[in-house]
């Protein structure tokens, strides 16, 4: 699984920023985009063929040591 990183979000100015909101709008959707990702990742390995290929891959490190 891949690290977790904790980016805060910017804090908003007394002023309307076009490119403050753009930004903010980039990370938003870059967040959104990561945890999809890692749920996709966590359904897959539960279903049967993913499942399999974990075990065999534990199976075969197990052997290694």
């Amino acid at each position: 699984m891949s690290q977790l990183k904790n980016t805060p979000l910017p804090l908003a100015s007394p002023e309307y920023d076009v490119s403050n909101e753009a930004r903010t709008r980039r990370e938003l959707e870059f967040s959104l985009q990561a945890i999809s990702n890692e749920l996709d990742v966590a359904k897959t390995q539960a279903d049967k063929p993913g499942s399999l290929a974990m075990r065999r891959f534990q199976f075969l490190l197990m052997g290694a040591s």
